[in-house]
């Protein structure tokens, strides 16, 4: 089990301010973290590789084919103002 100064140190480290039961609460966080990184480094996980997802993602978005766009005349046709064939926006200051 993590002591207090640890858990102290960690939320200076994390600059984090905790009241008292804060702290304890932490305390027990940490420690169930740090029993579920025991209890997996105590298996036998030869052979299994390395996995960043439990289930293999799929790419859902539309190929990208390149397409003839709008013309530029067109896109401009309905703005308020048009600067060296751009859309033409106020400054900022």
């Amino acid at each position: 089990m993590i002591d207090e100064n640890t858990v102290r140190h960690v939320a200076r480290l994390a600059r984090l301010r905790l009241e008292p039961e804060e702290e304890k609460v932490m305390q027990e966080e940490l420690s169930g973290i740090l029993e579920h990184i025991d209890a997996i480094r105590s298996m036998d996980l030869d052979g299994v590789p390395p996995t960043t997802h439990v289930l293999a993602l799929e790419n859902v978005l539309r190929a990208d084919v390149p397409r003839p766009s709008l013309p530029r005349e067109e896109a401009l046709r309905e703005a308020d103002d048009v600067v060296d064939e751009s859309f033409g926006v106020p400054r900022m200051d």
